[in-house]
């Protein structure tokens, strides 16, 4: 592969190969928000209200779910291209009122929703998010404006242009300082490699709530294959660096897709939640020892990571690395703590 051609992101979902494994529900009764889903309609690849009910409703007791930004999902075609992400909002929006009657309220779809802005707009991004405040009303409450980068070139993707060094573009800055006055957090999407300058960030903007998605990315592929025990080390370092930053809270999971490099879609079956503990647990607990339970919250990552499991075997996981906590830290983690860091009301 040439050292700038671009590795693939996601992974196929294939629902015959996920189904050749079931499992028994664990812990059916505990409370989950669901803290990381995006919904998309492209071609071949199917995944709104019908497709998330369905993972919704694979038995575990999902109370709340948080929707988050897919590129381009419902943008506004007319008017100001600024204000296109708008658009988002008010479909998430729609997605969540029409679930309260699919669900008879016992599951708030998109309770949550993190949609996009373009920060680097500087401060002309008010108008924009104070829009997205009008049109989403107590359901919108973070903005998520991808950081990632990473500077030898293959895992950046097609929209990475102007990502390296944004965290200190003082325009970006600009338009970042926005988001505190107006209550809204921002989801941090970025590699490993990137996390001491996001705690440089988020010291820069102490009142400003910071949700780090996936476990801030930890590289596995391409130039960082074949390195798992070296890269594990610096990252756990970082992130312990990370965690004295207090308004920054973590999302525990989403190392489904092709950059963790675990690469369980070339089995010939789909892995059990004993085998997603296995692999992952050493990063789940990494991320709770430093950080505590009460800003650590699971996310399925869904329909990203369904590319290498199922719904309900990925949540079967996520009880098994949380089988030694105590009954409160188990409520934080898998409900609280998302509750607290979005201000969900619902």
């Amino acid at each position: 592969m040439a050292r700038n051609e671009p590795i693939a992101r996601h992974i196929g979902i294939r629902p015959d190969w996920l189904a050749r494994h079931q499992e028994d529900i664990l812990e059916p009764e505990l409370p989950i928000v669901d803290a990381h889903h995006h919904l998309h309609d492209r071609a071949g690849d199917r995944y709104l209200l019908d497709e998330l009910l369905e993972d919704l409703g694979s038995g575990h007791n999902i109370v709340a779910s948080m929707y988050v930004q897919s590129t381009g999902m419902r943008y506004r075609n007319d008017g100001d291209p600024s204000f296109a992400p708008v658009g988002e909002i008010a479909f998430a929006s729609e997605i969540a009122e029409d679930s309260l009657d699919r669900t008879s309220g016992a599951t708030h779809v998109c309770a949550g929703i993190v949609g996009f802005a373009d920060l680097a707009l500087g401060e002309r991004v008010r108008p924009v998010l104070e829009a997205m405040v009008e049109t989403g009303g107590e359901r919108f409450r973070s903005i998520r404006d991808s950081l990632t980068w990473d500077d030898l070139g293959q895992l950046n993707g097609r929209n990475s242009a102007g990502r390296e060094g944004r965290m200190r573009n003082e325009r970006f800055r600009q338009g970042f300082a926005c988001l505190a006055p107006l209550g809204i957090a921002f989801d941090a999407w970025i590699y490993h490699t990137q996390l001491d300058e996001l705690a440089d960030f988020a010291r820069a903007f102490p009142d400003t709530r910071f949700i780090l998605n996936h476990m801030g990315g930890v590289l596995h592929i391409g130039p960082y294959a074949g390195r798992r025990e070296e890269i594990f080390t610096e990252w756990a370092s970082a992130m312990g660096r990370l965690s004295q930053c207090p308004n920054v809270f973590v999302k525990l999971g989403g190392i489904g897709m092709n950059y963790g490099g675990f690469n369980f879609h070339e089995k010939p079956n789909p892995p059990s939640s004993q085998i997603l503990h296995d692999a992952w647990n050493p990063y789940v607990q990494t991320c709770i020892e430093a950080f505590g339970t009460k800003r650590c919250m699971f996310e399925s990552n869904f329909p990203v990571d369904k590319g290498n499991c199922s719904y309900p075997v990925v949540w079967n996981a996520f009880k098994r690395m949380a089988a030694g906590a105590s009954n409160a830290e188990k409520a934080d983690i898998f409900s609280l703590t998302a509750t607290h860091a979005y201000r969900l009301t619902a």
